[in-house]
């Protein structure tokens, strides 16, 4: 391993690993209402991207075309409903429904792939995610309730990725672009719930106030590790470090929030699980036998 492939191996460790942790940072301002949270994560996103363009000089790639700009709005509205879902579910207790949802997604991804790029389903790829819907499947059946918050996670994330494959706009600006378009109605929220005496920020503690406003670099570093990441790793190492997330999200969810996790549970996470593994271990076989050695994809 060379020091670009370690950096990138690092960058992608602090990135997933961040993302896995986030719900601990979402449970200390659980007594912001969740639409507030979400408003505050938008606005200083925003802020945050403005300024990391504005000292690399790239402010100019915020410009797009007006068919990526109506892209960027549609992908926008599925982060909005993504980030508004994950938030709620983390302070509201169902932190391993998040987690299952961002295990389940890569799957979705395949899935959305064969949809819409006609890419090609592989025997075992299928079989991982016929395992992944039984899990689900399974839970519906034990609880007797349907799995909508990890559900919603992971197809709005999967399509929120598949509409981002078909804009040629690097993440940090499309992520600026995204949240310009979600900032007005944000920014009229917060004003309406302060104008009424609701608003958290200057009104509950100092603590507070700095998580809403340090809501803006935890979105954007991530990401920023990410980008750093995927151009110094191959595909199939950051197709594995992405299972970091759901991971720390599911130890959280178990062993520091204590969330029931009962046998029924545990079963439908062992098919979920077992997916997983399948997907893995094919897609890295499926990479040795098709890349030649030594070559990023």
């Amino acid at each position: 391993m060379n020091k670009s492939t370690v950096a990138g191996l690092l960058a992608g460790i602090g990135a997933f690993g961040l993302w896995g942790l986030l719900p601990a940072y979402w449970k200390a301002l659980h007594q912001v209402a969740a639409p507030e949270i979400f408003c505050h994560r938008v606005i200083w996103c925003l802020v945050f991207v403005a300024i990391v363009l504005g000292l690399q000089r790239r402010l100019p790639d915020l410009m797009v075309s007006w068919r990526s700009l109506g892209l960027l709005g549609i992908s926008g509205g599925l982060l909005c409903i993504n980030w508004l879902t994950y938030i709620w579910g983390v302070n509201a207790g169902y932190v391993l429904d998040a987690s299952m949802g961002y295990y389940i997604n890569p799957l979705v991804n395949v899935l959305l792939g064969c949809i819409f790029f006609r890419d090609r389903l592989r025997p075992l790829q299928f079989l991982a995610i016929l395992l992944a819907a039984v899990g689900v499947g399974y839970m519906v059946y034990s609880f007797g309730r349907f799995p909508w918050i990890a559900l919603t996670l992971a197809l709005t994330f999967g399509f929120y990725g598949l509409i981002r494959k078909k804009i040629s706009v690097e993440s940090l600006p499309g992520l600026g672009i995204e949240m310009s378009v979600l900032c007005l109605p944000a920014l009229g929220y917060l004003i309406f719930r302060h104008g009424h005496g609701l608003g958290a920020l200057g009104n509950v503690s100092l603590e507070v106030d700095v998580f809403l406003v340090g809501a803006g670099a935890v979105t954007a570093v991530p990401l920023l590790l990410f980008a750093f990441c995927a151009r110094r790793l191959r595909l199939v190492e950051v197709g594995i470090l992405q299972y970091l997330a759901p991971t720390g999200m599911f130890l959280l969810g178990v062993f520091v929030y204590n969330e029931p996790f009962n046998v029924s549970r545990l079963l439908s996470f062992i098919f979920i699980w077992t997916g997983i593994i399948i997907y893995v271990l094919e897609s890295v076989w499926h990479f040795q036998r098709t890349v030649p050695r030594g070559k990023l994809p």
